[in-house]
């Protein structure tokens, strides 16, 4: 339940709306208290000319602030109480007082309120059932003699319009589309704000670069003022007003004279009369204008203010637009016989403001580049409105140019006709020079003239110099089929500075066509020529956020031609120099998964890469931190592999180094180690490298004494410290007794690493301790010289 409250002096009284799903709403006005300056409890008193009068201030609360006014409100229900009656409340949402002294007309009969409605607008979702329909918007309004209030009392409540009548006014009736007042001798029709403020209660994102709708502040105007005798009452139904008039005497005598005359209602309207009734009373039923008549009277209209380019064209084709959105939102939209035709209009009246915000030097030019999108003009079809054939114009505004500028950068499946293409080249080198690289690289310009371009792009350097505008150069000379020239401007600048001036001008390694990522034939060259900028570039484009990871995957995968299940070198190059840079942890994993796994897929199938790989081990070593050193105990079981691993060294080189840095999961890695885990000598560094960044120093040692003893003191030495160190004692040296015990003296390894374990053993451990690992069958000649040296240590110390 929603309440509305209105004080004006002197009138009181409670008026019962109608309202969509038979409830009933209350508005009420209260009577301004007059009183004498005699204190707060003084009652209403009769005024006479003689007192000084003292009125309350005039008073507007919205929303929550609105319960300020301290009216009680009790609901009272007009049916028989149902489920939903109980669940009826109060909401206060609007409070506002009127007092003489703020009238210019300087007396209370001139400040009482006539009329008072409600109008709601509901979802333009026509597959809605009417009975179903959901409510968009609410609007309020009031009226006093001299001036109306229009609210929008929706998800905010606020003051959209106010109308100043030019006579004083006896009532009024709101429309979606307009305010009709009625006066002592004609009826106004005033335009209305209700659809650009429900348009954006129903998107809130209308007013970006996609979609527009006029301000909802836009100074209302009057559209026509038809002459009758008398106007007493009116109403609205549908596509009528119905009026009542009432002539008094000397009214119908005037009215009999042959020169009074009442224009423009011949036809549209029809007079009924009961001779047996009051003389001089009428009623009235008047057609109005149609959607599409008034509309095309309005554009025409606007054609006075064209040549002048005044803001009040603007205004107008606004106001026009308005018209044609009220009813394109209207729930019967649908089922209307002019749907089509207004459909079209809407389309015409954006074209129609995006030609003046292109044309006008207004502050609101960026406009121009909506309402084009929502005429559904083409580029093409924008240029021919604006320019003329032979058009030799030297200066463009600044909406239209907002509008290429931004139509040209994105990816449009258009393409503009060489004449066209090179008349944009011709207006940008006039308008906005610096923009002439960024134009080139759209799609909509390939059919543009290569030595043209190189032609204006030569005069932009002369004045602005940059990477971006000799990258662009290079392009239009391979167009051209000119590699010398394309060759010479790339080698104009160092690699670094061509690499980040890519992240100016993304396209020219990539376009776009229906959300398919298609190489350039200047990414082709590239490839050919500099694989290292090609590399080095894409990564500075994902880098600033102008490609992403898996558009890059596709992007190297068709230029290298390869076929799903295989990964070209230079998509690996891409993933290793992006390691380097990338600091954010999930697609630094993400990055991580993909190398090693690529690593472990050559490795396994012994594929061989494609191409050179860009980076050796070392070269990753030293640049990118989450490739780690390679450890002795690793190299160590590497000097013993394979000769037939020698052709993979370079792949095997990085996954260990990879393993032995501190940066990759070792976790979700593990399925994807798996087909290296028993691939000799390789696969043992593999496993031992994840046990150890698991914690499973035992079992790496296990590992490491069954199928490679030489290494397992090398991997004490370096993997067996601090919190670890005991595992010496408590597991390698009980290991390497009990496997010499086993082999005798027929394994020189395990006795030397066994030297060299009681050696650190002797070195750690109480004297006590010490003797307790010492094996009772042992040898004492084998044992005594480190238990001589554990006792001098104790001594010592």
């Amino acid at each position: 339940m929603t309440a509305f409250f209105f004080d004006s002096q002197p009138f009181a009284t409670q008026v019962a709306l109608d309202w969509p799903y038979n409830e009933e709403f209350t508005c009420s006005f209260r009577n301004l208290d007059c009183v004498k300056d005699e204190g707060p409890s003084m009652p209403t008193l009769q005024l006479e000319l003689d007192e000084f009068i003292v009125c309350q201030k005039p008073v507007e609360l919205l929303g929550e602030e609105s319960k300020l006014c301290e009216i009680p409100i009790t609901l009272e229900s007009t049916e028989l109480p149902t489920e939903d009656t109980k669940c009826f409340q109060v909401r206060y949402l609007l409070f506002r007082r009127f007092t003489p002294d703020q009238s210019p007309f300087g007396f209370c009969e001139e400040t009482k309120l006539h009329s008072v409605q409600l109008l709601p607008v509901y979802q333009t979702d026509h597959e809605e059932i009417e009975n179903k329909r959901e409510l968009l918007s609410l609007f309020c309004f009031f009226s006093l003699p001299h001036v109306g209030y229009l609210y929008s009392v929706g998800k905010l409540v606020e003051l959209i319009s106010t109308y100043q009548y030019s006579e004083k006014s006896e009532q009024a009736v709101l429309t979606p589309q307009f305010l009709h007042v009625i006066t002592s001798e004609n009826l106004q029709c005033f335009t209305v704000r209700c659809s650009a403020a429900a348009a954006r209660d129903e998107d809130p994102y209308i007013d970006t670069t996609v979609k527009a709708c006029p301000p909802v502040a836009l100074d209302v105007c009057t559209l026509r003022m038809q002459l009758f005798i008398g106007p007493r009452a009116i109403c609205h139904f549908k596509n009528h007003i119905i009026l009542l008039t009432k002539a008094d005497t000397e009214d119908i005598t005037e009215r009999r004279k042959p020169t009074r005359r009442i224009s423009r209602k011949a036809d549209s309207i029809k007079s009924r009369t009961n001779s047996e009734s009051e003389p001089g009373w009428n009623l009235y039923i008047i057609n109005t204008v149609s959607t599409i008549q008034l509309y095309r009277e309005m554009v025409d209209y606007s054609r006075i203010y064209e040549n002048v380019k005044t803001e009040s064209c603007i205004h107008l084709l606004s106001e026009a637009h308005l018209l044609v959105r009220a009813a394109v939102m209207d729930p019967h939209f649908l089922k209307s016989d002019e749907k089509e035709e207004l459909l079209k209009a809407f389309r015409e009246s954006c074209a129609f403001l995006g030609d003046c915000y292109s044309r006008f030097d207004t502050k609101d030019y960026h406009l121009a580049l909506p309402y084009y999108r929502m005429s559904g003009l083409s580029v093409t079809e924008v240029l021919k409105r604006l320019i003329s054939e032979g058009d030799e114009i030297q200066t463009y505004e600044r909406g239209f140019i907002f509008y290429l500028t931004h139509s040209l950068n994105e990816d449009l499946n258009e393409e503009l006709s060489k004449e066209s293409a090179n008349k944009v080249l011709q207006i940008f080198c006039l308008a906005d020079p610096v923009q002439l690289p960024h134009i080139l690289c759209s799609p909509c310009m390939r059919n543009v003239c290569p030595l043209t371009a190189v032609k204006y792009l030569q005069k932009v350097e002369k004045i602005m110099p940059s990477v971006v505008v000799t990258l662009t150069k290079a392009f239009m000379a391979l167009k051209m089929g000119d590699l010398t020239m394309c060759e010479h401007e790339m080698g104009s600048y160092k690699e670094t500075a061509l690499a980040s001036g890519f992240t100016g001008q993304p396209k020219l390694l990539r376009q776009r066509k229906e959300g398919i990522v298609v190489p350039t034939e200047f990414a082709v060259h590239l490839k050919e020529m500099q694989p290292g900028l090609l590399v080095a570039a894409t990564v500075a484009l994902h880098e600033n956020s102008k490609i992403e990871l898996e558009e890059a995957d596709t992007f190297f995968k068709m230029l290298c031609g390869n076929s799903e299940n295989t990964i070209p070198q230079l998509l690996v190059d891409f993933w290793e120099a992006l390691l380097v840079v990338c600091s954010q942890e999930e697609i630094l994993q993400e990055l991580l998964l993909r190398v090693t796994s690529q690593y472990v897929w050559r490795i396994s199938k012994r594929q061989l890469p494609d191409s050179k790989p860009l980076k050796t081990t070392e070269d990753l070593i030293n640049s990118c931190n989450h490739f780690g050193l390679i450890f002795p105990w690793v190299t160590s079981i590497m000097s013993m592999a394979s000769p037939s691993d020698e052709d993979y060294h370079e792949d095997i080189s990085k996954l260990q180094s990879l393993l032995c840095s501190q940066s990759i999961n070792i976790a979700p890695a593990l399925p994807v180690l798996e087909p290296l885990t028993e691939a000799g000598n390789v696969g043992l560094t593999i496993h031992v490298l994840c046990s150890t960044r698991l914690g499973r120093y035992e079992e790496a040692l296990d590992q490491l004494l069954r199928r490679c003893p030489d290494a397992a003191v090398l991997y004490a030495q370096h993997e067996l410290k601090g919190d670890n160190r005991a595992v010496w004692w408590n597991k390698l040296l009980p290991e390497l007794c009990k496997r010499t015990r086993l082999t005798g003296n027929d394994c020189p390894v395990l006795i030397s690493s066994l030297k060299e374990t009681l050696s650190v053993a002797a070195m750690e451990l109480e004297l006590r301790d010490f003797l307790s690992l010492l094996p009772e069958d042992g040898t004492a000649a084998f044992f005594l010289p480190h238990l001589l040296h554990c006792s001098q240590r104790r001594l010592l110390t």
